[in-house]
């Protein structure tokens, strides 16, 4: 592959073809062309990609809290495909937390935030109202964590 040394060319690349953007920073990282790089998108880039994990991480613990609320209660409505919910969502998140341990300190910090939003869609996908819910968690967060939690 061949890599061009000029630093407009690379951000108008970054504009029109992101692929080969890609393609040309790694190349540059890997032959050590740092004087050639796109700082600017690059840092953009990494940014980004932080952004992701934590914004993957609350969406999947504000289904978790949803689907742990429904369980709990509406115990007559209780079926396999809530139980898979739940533990897909977990998984994903404990799968996060090991490539990324970092994120744990985050899922502290954003809980309870999460948990408010869980309360709201479930309180939409239930058609119950939002007070039928408590305003603060029954579920602490090893419990919502722990694959052998379900709440009765």
């Amino acid at each position: 592959m061949t890599v061009i040394n000029a630093k407009p060319y690379l951000k108008t690349v970054y504009e029109q073809d992101y692929l080969l953007w890609l393609e040309t920073t790694s190349e540059q990282l890997r032959t050590g062309q740092l004087e050639n790089l796109d700082i600017e998108n690059l840092l953009e880039e990494i940014e980004s990609m932080a952004r992701k994990e934590k914004v993957a991480l609350e969406s999947n613990l504000e289904v978790l809290l949803m689907h742990l609320l429904k369980y709990q209660y509406q115990v007559n409505k209780r079926t396999p495909s809530w139980r898979y919910t739940i533990d897909e969502h977990r998984s994903r998140i404990l799968k996060a937390i090991k490539v990324s341990p970092s994120l744990k300190p985050h899922l502290k910090q954003v809980f309870d935030e999460c948990y408010q939003e869980g309360r709201r869609k479930a309180a939409i996908e239930t058609g119950l109202n939002i007070v039928t819910f408590p305003t603060e968690s029954p579920f602490n967060q090893e419990q919502t964590l722990n694959p052998d939690f379900l709440p009765e």
